[in-house]
C-alpha cells in the first residue's frame, strides 16, 4: 500500500485510478497524516491458471468414443 500526498494525487489522478482498478490500495495523506484510502469497488478477479485441475479430474476412454444415435438425437 503506497502513501501519496494530496498534491501528488491531484497531479497523477488518472494514473492512481488505473492502479486502483488493477487492485492496488492507495492511501492519501495531507503532509504525513493519512486521511483517506483509494480502494477498488469490485474485487479484482483472479486470473485463470491453465492446468489448475491437473490430477483432480480424469476422463475414461469411453469419453472419446463416438456418440450413439440416441445421444446424437438428444443434442439436436
Amino acid at each position: 500500500m503506497q502513501v501519496v500526498t494530496i498534491h501528488a494525487a491531484k497531479t497523477n489522478l488518472s494514473q492512481l485510478l488505473a492502479r486502483v482498478e488493477a487492485g492496488e490500495e492507495i492511501v492519501l495523506a495531507r503532509g504525513r497524516n493519512p486521511i483517506a484510502k483509494l480502494v477498488p469497488l469490485k474485487p479484482v478477479a483472479a486470473r485463470r491458471r491453465f492446468g489448475a485441475l491437473r490430477g483432480q479430474i480424469s476422463l475414461g476412454p469411453e469419453f472419446f468414443e463416438p456418440l450413439t444415435e440416441q445421444e446424437l438425437a438428444a443434442w439436436e
